[in-house]
């Protein structure tokens, strides 16, 4: 943070609506003296699912519960852990394959597969969209009938790996349909990491969006550029990798010219650092200045 400007990034925005648990200074001083150790992050995907509309293209979002324990109330998008049980099995597959994917991703084959199926069913599960379809140039129509409900549920209960869902189905998931955007892992202070994954991809023709989610009290289609001045208001509560992947999109004029421009994005993955400066406990997220915190070291307190 420029200037020691404490809760202004380097272009001046305020911190708004920036999720920040009022546990963290503790948590970041037990790991700072070695009282705590770090877990080992889960691997996750999430997708950012746009639609066009007369104004520009426009988001999928969720808002988590405000009872739940990791970011209640915070905006989001659809999206969780990945399944191991889809490193092993084969999948009807269409688009670019797994070696290819391994290569984007910075990863093996199997665990590129696991991610992508991951980003799949999680966005079938919480939206109810399938990216998927029974050749390689089609997708599933409207999923919202009895029957696909029952297969969703034993996809969120786990009963049903998404594998044996596709196969059962008889279709191949459309990993051409996506477009690996940006990669964060939660700070080594949490209690609750994930290693995630980010996607977009375009709302497929004939399907519509809802809340199935257990997770999410309410789901909106919303511009990035207008969910970002939400949160810079203070308005929209969202975790720095939201509000940093929305005010990515803000420049595509398009669902179809964002996914195309998701192979120029960097998936360096981005990780909060923590350290001592000059009797303060500094949190950054490097290369995203605007999300810079500073708590006194030697007093509990919410950060400035």
């Amino acid at each position: 943070m420029p200037n020691g400007q404490h809760g202004q990034s380097s272009s001046s925005r305020p911190a708004g609506g920036q999720w920040y648990p009022p546990e963290w200074p503790d948590r970041i001083r037990a790991l700072a003296d070695g009282s705590l150790t770090p877990v080992a992050p889960r691997r996750a995907a999430t997708v950012m699912l746009l639609r066009d509309t007369p104004a520009g293209p426009a988001v999928h979002m969720l808002r988590r519960r405000s009872s739940m324990a990791f970011a209640g109330g915070a905006y989001a998008y659809p999206g969780g852990g990945v399944d191991p049980r889809d490193e092993d099995h084969r999948i009807g597959w269409a688009g670019p394959d797994q070696d290819a994917w391994a290569a984007r991703l910075g990863t093996d084959a199997a665990s590129a597969q696991a991610i992508v199926c991951g980003a799949v069913r999680e966005t079938f599960e919480e939206a109810g969209v399938l990216l998927a379809g029974p050749t390689a140039d089609t997708v599933v129509g409207d999923t919202t009938g009895d029957d696909w409900e029952a297969d969703r549920q034993a996809l969120v209960g786990r009963e049903l790996s998404f594998a044996e869902f596709l196969d059962r189905r008889g279709l191949l998931l459309r990993s051409d349909l996506l477009g690996a955007w940006a990669r964060w892992i939660t700070p080594e202070f949490e209690p609750r990491r994930y290693d995630t994954w980010f996607f977009v991809a375009a709302l497929p023709e004939g399907q519509r969006t809802r809340n199935a989610s257990t997770e999410a009290d309410r789901t909106v289609w919303i511009g990035p550029a207008v969910a970002a001045a939400g949160y810079d208001k203070g308005e929209l509560l969202m975790m720095p990798p939201t509000i940093a992947t929305l005010r990515s999109l803000e420049p595509y004029g398009s669902a179809a010219a964002a996914l195309a421009g998701a192979a120029a994005q960097d998936l360096t993955a981005v990780v909060a650092r923590a350290a001592l400066v000059d009797g303060e406990l500094v949190l950054s997220w490097p290369g995203h200045d605007e999300f810079t915190k500073r708590v006194r070291s030697d007093r509990p307190g919410a950060p400035s």
